[in-house]
């Protein structure tokens, strides 16, 4: 059974090119899409992480001129800004680092805007954090789909950001401290908000497979949408990798984690991948899998299928239950 393809809302890198390094070069960005696109994902969000301003000045700049070529016209959808506006909380914000944290700050968003052309699509920010509905507001007038992780939110926070505009959280059970108060936290709040499409990285690593179910159960399918989270460092074998900040550990089955703080530090998973785990629990139809990672991320961020360039042949194979790309 052939399917419409396969759309990832956020794609930190791959194969050693960050898509948020200082390095970055327009030939190593293009590379690192192709690969991409090689692997089964038609079309993506690059993503640009919690950074310094210079940083933000030349990567966005790069990507955006990219996506003018027509090689990667609707393939490259746009621009997922997952920061600065986050939480600096240990274990909310993950990976990111806190030096680079800012409040948030319209101003500064409008210029991220300036230097991306335009071309942001999605933007993760906490919702506790001040100004975060003014913010939401603002990017949200710029047709920027605005989606809340990396956060300490409780349910009022939630519900103040959904009325500024808000419509997603950034991949719901991660982003979060490993201890937490037993009822009133984000994961909750955020699986008892309708409002709130739920973005879950379905690699095997981040979230059990009860977890899984709880969230689609609880969302139901057609407000789920599958993301990779795919780091820099995904599509590479098993080892240990250094950065600026952060010394990884990237295991045998796939699991890339922290060696100082033992958080995890995204995924080594494509999204055909993610797919794939995800059809191996059995905890959705065929139609529901295709609407979590395909129709509903392109909804989530106000697009349509003919938006989409197609791209490599993805088909489901109803007896193995497994996507793959047709050669």
């Amino acid at each position: 059974m052939k399917i419409p393809g396969l759309i990832d809302l956020q794609v930190n890198g791959y194969k050693g090119t960050d898509f948020s390094g200082r390095d970055l070069t327009q030939n190593d960005f293009m590379q690192a899409c192709r690969a991409i696109f090689e692997g089964g994902t038609t079309a993506f969000l690059p993503t640009v992480i919690t950074s310094p301003k210079d940083v933000y000045e030349h990567n966005l700049q790069i990507i955006a001129a990219v996506l003018e070529r027509e090689e990667f016209g609707g393939r490259l959808l746009g621009i997922h800004l997952e920061g600065p506006f986050l939480s600096a909380k240990d274990g909310a914000r993950g990976t990111h680092d806190a030096e680079f944290i800012r409040k948030p700050n319209v101003g500064f968003l409008e210029q991220l805007i300036d230097w991306a052309g335009g071309k942001v699509k999605l933007i993760t920010i906490a919702a506790e954090v001040k100004g975060a509905e003014q913010l939401t507001r603002y990017a949200t007038s710029r047709g920027i789909a605005v989606s809340l992780g990396h956060q300490m939110a409780r349910e009022e926070d939630l519900q103040r950001l959904v009325r500024a505009g808000a419509v997603a959280l950034t991949h719901l059970g991660n982003g979060v401290p490993a201890v937490l108060p037993r009822h009133q936290n984000p994961i909750w709040a955020g699986l008892a908000n309708d409002d709130l499409s739920a973005m879950i990285i379905t690699d095997g690593h981040h979230l059990p497979a009860a977890v899984l179910k709880t969230i689609i159960r609880a969302k139901g399918p057609e407000r789920c949408v599958v993301i990779s989270d795919a780091s820099p460092f995904s599509g590479l074998g098993p080892g240990k990798y250094e950065t600026t900040r952060h010394k990884l550990v990237l295991e045998d089955g796939g699991r890339l984690w922290d060696e100082v703080t033992g958080y995890l530090a995204g995924s080594s998973a494509t999204m055909l991948q993610c797919m794939n785990h995800l059809a191996s629990l059995n905890l959705a139809s065929t139609d529901e899998l295709i609407a979590m990672g395909f129709h509903n991320p392109l909804k989530l961020i106000g697009l349509g299928a003919n938006d989409v360039t197609p791209g490599r042949d993805i088909v489901f194979d109803e007896k193995c239950q497994a996507f793959c790309v047709q050669d």
